[in-house]
């Protein structure tokens, strides 16, 4: 049997049991509330379908060929600096997160920032930011998936492109948070063997001059591989941008909507720590597939001459390395990364816009209407996303990457300061917090698109500051009494 017959197999029986969990997503979902969080789940599920979510094609596709571009320093930026800040955030702000989120009941990000600041402005303007920079990571997510799809399945790209979206589009539009939630766990499970699997593909070497010697090799193509930075490559030629800039726009891609509200999938408080361990120790699991681009570097150094592009070393590192059957596999396997990470984004948009953009314009009183029309505007709106993302997928950005992250980190930007500051300051000033969200995307698309800052991390870390610095600011002259309340006191 031929490996693509096998692939086809596996993803034939991928579809199928996706659809049966999307389906029993969809008899549990009644409305609004339960399309968006589901409120009712478990901590090992959600914790699984946390990581899953985190770790989409970027991690598994579009990253390790950064690595396999760039070397030791790309490696040292995703998988050190790039983790230890999801961590952080995770653990710093899930709690705060979800205890407000109870008490304004909070379906979405921007219903959450809105409620803690009593805006409805930052709610509509959060809600908008979500929805237009959201298209650029499912493009990257597309594109990644659709290279995988071309590899294993032998279609070409944009039959692949509209089957992923046809398909991932379609099963949330139908079963919402618990689709996604249930299906992330299939998804997350599957990506857990394989990461281990690619993680584990390249020990071998090792086995002749162990770490001294696989550097040696490294060291021969080029020496900037195996430096703390690397001069030559435009994303991490500083110690600031590989480090610093890693932590700060990881911990930042935490306040994505379909990341930090996982924390409201949980049936109780109490679940959180299990919730936030499970989902740490598979997240650092998922995070090692990074080295596959190191190890195709040593395995394959003539890929760059035989054509090979940096998006499709992954697929072209297995098909050189494993069997047919096995190969075929792990492709499914990675068209399933792509998915669980899409689905989520997908969610959160799409109940943004019911919930926020169309609530937010009509101002309708009956609750139960209201979570009826949120509902299908939801649906629909999704729908007109999936067109979307499918005209910018059949032509994307050369680099797709940096595509993506210049549209997310201006999310980022906008999000940390008004985020962090809401969970730990109570006395946080709403016309500072919203200040700070207009000064972080604002700072990091100027640098970025105009002021020739290549590296979208950097651009978006000065943004963060500023915003930071913005709300800071705030926070200090808030507390300081006006002129005549300090005379008014003295009389």
């Amino acid at each position: 049997m031929s490996g693509t017959t096998i692939a086809w197999i596996a993803f034939a029986a991928y579809l199928l049991i996706t659809t049966a969990l999307a389906v029993r997503g969809m008899m549990r979902t009644k409305g609004i509330k339960s399309y968006a969080l589901g409120g009712d789940m478990g901590p090992v599920l959600v914790g699984i379908t946390l990581a899953a979510s985190i770790a989409s094609t970027a991690t598994f596709v579009i990253n390790p060929g950064f690595v396999w571009a760039d070397g030791l320093p790309a490696l040292l930026h995703f998988g050190l600096a790039g983790t230890g800040g999801v961590l952080f955030g995770l653990v710093l702000l899930s709690r705060g997160f979800r205890r407000l989120g109870e008490k304004h009941q909070a379906l979405t990000l921007p219903h959450w920032v809105g409620a803690r600041y009593g805006s409805k402005g930052m709610r509509t303007y959060f809600a908008a930011l979500n929805l237009v920079l959201a298209v650029c990571f499912v493009v990257l997510i597309v594109k990644g998936s659709a290279l995988v799809m071309q590899a294993i399945l032998g279609l070409d790209y944009v039959t692949s492109v509209v089957i992923i979206v046809g398909f991932v589009f379609s099963y949330i539009m139908i079963g919402g948070t618990y689709a996604h939630a249930y299906t992330n766990a299939l998804q997350g499970s599957v990506m857990l063997i394989v990461a281990v699997a690619l993680a584990a593909s390249g020990l071998h070497l090792f086995a002749d001059g162990g770490i001294s010697g696989f550097l040696g090799a490294l060291e021969a193509q080029d020496a900037n591989l195996v430096g703390l930075t690397n001069p030559e490559a435009p994303l991490f030629d500083s110690t600031f941008e590989v480090f610093v800039c890693g932590f700060i726009v990881s911990y930042g891609l935490v306040c994505q909507p379909h990341i930090l509200l996982k924390a409201l999938y949980l049936k109780s408080e109490k679940d959180l720590n299990r919730y936030l361990g499970v989902g740490a120790l598979v997240g650092m699991l998922f995070a090692a597939v990074l080295v596959t681009g190191i190890y195709a570097r040593v395995a394959y150094p003539d890929a760059a001459a035989a054509g090979v592009t940096q998006d499709a070393i992954v697929p072209y590192y297995i098909a050189q390395t494993f069997s047919d059957g096995v190969g075929a596999l792990i492709g499914v396997a990675l068209l399933a990364a792509g998915m669980s990470t899409m689905d989520g984004i997908l969610v959160s948009a799409s109940t943004i816009a019911g919930n926020d953009l169309v609530l937010g314009i009509l101002k309708i009183e009956d609750e139960e209407r209201a979570s009826t029309i949120a509902l299908k505007s939801s649906r629909a709106i999704l729908a007109a996303m999936g067109i979307g993302a499918f005209l910018l997928a059949l032509n994307p950005p050369a680099l797709v990457g940096v595509f993506a992250q210049a549209g997310v980190y201006g999310l980022v930007a906008a999000s940390v300061a008004p985020v962090t500051f809401g969970i730990f300051w109570d006395r946080t000033p709403r016309a500072g917090a919203f200040a700070a969200a207009l000064v972080g995307p604002a700072v990091h698309f100027t640098l970025h698109l105009f002021l020739g800052f290549e590296n979208p991390a950097v651009s978006a870390t000065f943004g963060v500051f500023a915003s930071v610095a913005t709300l800071a600011l705030a926070c200090v002259l808030a507390r300081k009494p006006s002129a005549g309340v300090a005379a008014a006191k003295l009389i």
